[in-house]
C-alpha cells in the first residue's frame, strides 16, 4: 500500500497518522510505502523560486536555500529576529510561486477560484489536476513510485482544509493514469465530513473508500486481514526525518484519541461524537522508548487532545530521555508545585493549556470544569518549575460580552509573567453540534462541506466587534503585546518549545 500525506501543512515534523498506519500494517506482515508529499512538494517549489521585482522578493529568492538550512540548525533559534526573517522570506518565495491565483505559505493553500468547503470545487480540482501548482512534481513522482512499489491500494491522509484541493488534484491524476488502482481517503477532515448527519457522499467513483476515525482496521480489512488489529508502535521508516523544518527531529506520538474530559460545549470532538480511547500507560512508555532509541529526536510532541494525568505521572516517574511537550487540561495535579518540578525533570519544557476565558461564568457555561483559582495556581506552579505555557483563549462565545472579554484581559494581565505564549481565537460554531440548534445561524463558508456555521450572537457580541477588541485593546496592552510578539511566526506552538529560555539542547539527528 502507498500512503500519502498531501500538501499543504506545516512541514516541521513527520505525519504521525501515516507512521501509525505503517506500524500496524507492517506489524501484520503487510508492506507499505510512505510519501510525505507535503514536505517534498514544498521543497520542490522552494528549489526553483520565481524572481520578484522588489528588494524583499529578490532577497527572499536568493537566500531560500540558506534559510531552509538555517531552519534545520539550532543556531537560528537563538535569535528570534533572524528566525522570523527566515520564515517570512520562505513564505515570500511561496507567495511569489502562487501568484496571481493562489495564496501559498508554509502552512496554507488558498485558491481564489476554488474552495475546499465546496464538493463541486474539489471535483473540479480532480478533473483538472494539470492546473495544480504541484502537478509537475507529482505527475513525475507518483508514476515512478507506483511503478517501483506496485501498490494494491493508495491511501490519502486528509486532515486540513489547506490539503483538500491538492489531495483531490492528486487523486484525479491517479484515476486518469491508473483507473484500476483503488483510492482510500481518510484523515481528520474526512472524519469530520462523515460525522455530519447531513453527509451525502459526492465523491463516489473518485475515492473508492472513505474512512472515518482510526484507519488501521479498515485498511487491514481492505487488504484481506479481518479482525481487531494488534497494537504496534508507529513506524517512521521511509520518511525523510532529517529534512523537516526544525532544529532536529520532532517526534510526534499520540497516546490517545478523543478527549478524556469530553464535556466542553462547542468542542468539535464532542460535536462529532469521537470516543475517547487510550493506550495503556506501560505500552505508551515502551513505544516512546523504542521510537526515541531508533530516531534520536530532539523533542517529543505528544499529540493527545489532553495528556492524561496518569500518563503525566508515568512520565514524571520514568522520564522518556528527551524533552517533550503537549496539551494538558488544567487539573489539580498541575496545582502541585512538587509534581510540576518532577514533570520538568522528566523533560517537559512546555504545556499547552486550553483556558478559553478569564471569566468564571463563561467557563461554567462552557462546562470547562475548571475554576480561575485553579488556573492561577497551575500557572504559578508551572512557572516556578520552569515549564513554559502556551495558553489558548477563545473570544465571542454565546455567553460572552465585552464585559467578560475584559475580565479575560484582566486575568491575562494579572498572570502575564506565567504565560509564555498566547493563542487568541474567535469562536466558530460547529455545524453539527447540538448547540447550533439553539442559535440563529447562517452560512460560515460557501459550500456543502463547511465544518462551522455563523450565528447571530444573542447579546450582539459579533465577530467584527470581537476582532476590534482584540486588535485595539487586548493585543495592545503593554503586558500582553510582548507575549503576542513572542509567538513563532507561522509555526506557532510547533516551534515554540525551541524558544523557551534555552531549555532544549538541539542536536541534528543523523537519521
Amino acid at each position: 500500500m502507498l500512503l500519502i500525506y498531501p500538501p499543504i501543512a506545516k512541514p516541521c515534523e513527520p505525519p504521525a497518522g501515516l507512521a501509525r498506519l505503517a506500524g500496524v500494517l507492517r506489524g501484520h506482515g503487510l508492506p507499505c510505502t510512505l510519501l510525505d508529499a507535503n514536505l517534498e512538494g514544498l521543497l520542490y517549489l522552494l528549489a526553483a523560486p520565481k524572481e520578484g521585482s522588489d528588494n524583499w522578493s529578490r532577497r527572499a529568492c536568493r537566500h531560500a536555500a540558506a534559510n531552509l538550512t538555517a531552519l534545520r540548525t539550532p543556531q537560528l533559534y537563538t535569535n528570534a529576529d533572524r528566525y522570523q526573517r527566515a520564515v517570512a522570506d520562505l513564505n515570500r518565495v511561496l507567495e511569489l510561486s502562487g501568484r496571481p491565483h493562489l495564496l501559498l505559505s508554509l502552512a496554507n493553500y488558498q485558491d481564489s477560484g476554488l474552495s475546499p468547503t465546496n464538493s463541486a470545487d474539489l471535483l473540479a480540482a480532480a478533473e483538472r489536476p494539470g492546473e495544480n501548482i504541484f502537478f509537475p512534481w507529482f505527475a513525475e513522482r507518483l508514476p515512478a513510485l507506483i511503478a517501483e512499489k506496485n501498490p494494491a491500494l493508495v491511501g490519502f491522509s486528509l486532515n486540513y482544509l489547506s490539503q483538500a484541493l491538492c489531495t483531490f488534484a492528486m487523486i484525479g491524476f491517479l484515476k486518469s493514469r491508473f483507473p484500476r488502482l483503488p483510492v482510500v481517503l481518510g484523515g481528520g477532515l474526512v472524519t469530520s465530513w462523515l460525522s455530519n448527519p447531513a453527509w451525502r457522499n459526492p465523491f463516489a467513483g473518485l475515492a473508492d473508500h472513505l474512512v472515518a476515525g482510526p484507519g488501521e482496521a479498515p485498511l487491514l480489512a481492505l487488504l484481506g486481514r479481518e479482525g481487531q488489529p494488534e497494537h504496534h508502535p508507529p513506524d517512521y521508516t521511509d520518511l525523510p526525518l532529517a529534512d523537516y523544518l526544525a532544529p532536529g527531529l520532532i517526534l510526534p506520538y499520540a497516546a490517545s484519541s478523543g478527549c478524556y474530559w469530553n464535556k466542553c460545549s462547542f468542542c468539535p470532538e464532542k460535536a462529532e461524537g469521537n470516543p475517547y480511547t487510550a493506550l495503556p500507560v506501560g505500552r505508551v512508555l515502551a513505544d516512546i522508548e523504542q521510537l526515541t532509541t531508533h530516531t534520536k529526536p530532539v523533542l517529543l510532541h505528544l499529540l493527545d487532545n489532553a495528556v492524561s494525568p496518569a500518563l503525566m505521572q508515568a512520565l514524571a516517574a520514568r522520564p522518556p530521555g528527551v524533552n517533550w511537550y503537549g496539551f494538558a487540561r488544567v487539573s489539580p495535579l498541575l496545582r502541585d508545585p512538587d509534581f510540576c518540578r518532577s514533570l520538568r525533570r522528566s523533560g517537559c519544557v512546555m504545556l499547552k493549556l486550553g483556558l478559553e476565558s478569564g471569566d468564571q461564568g463563561v467557563l461554567d457555561a462552557m462546562h470547562k470544569g475548571i475554576s480561575l483559582a485553579m488556573v492561577s495556581d497551575v500557572l504559578h506552579a508551572l512557572r516556578q518549575a520552569g515549564i513554559a505555557t502556551y495558553v489558548y483563549l477563545l473570544f465571542g462565545t454565546p455567553t460572552e460580552t465585552i464585559t467578560e472579554a475584559r475580565a479575560t484581559l484582566e486575568f491575562t494581565v494579572a498572570h502575564h509573567e506565567a504565560i509564555t505564549f498566547l493563542n487568541l481565537a474567535v469562536f466558530n460554531l460547529p455545524v453539527c453540534g447540538p448547540e447550533a440548534g439553539t442559535l440563529a445561524t447562517s452560512d460560515f463558508y460557501a459550500g456543502d462541506l463547511s465544518l462551522y456555521t455563523d450565528f447571530i450572537h444573542p447579546m450582539g457580541w459579533h465577530r467584527q466587534k470581537v476582532r476590534r477588541f482584540l486588535d485595539r485593546e487586548f493585543k495592545r496592552h503593554p503586558a500582553i503585546a510582548p507575549i503576542v510578539r513572542r509567538d513563532p511566526q507561522l509555526f506557532t506552538s510547533n516551534h515554540a518549545p525551541f524558544f523557551c529560555g534555552g531549555n532544549i539542547t538541539c542536536q541534528r539527528s543523523s537519521v
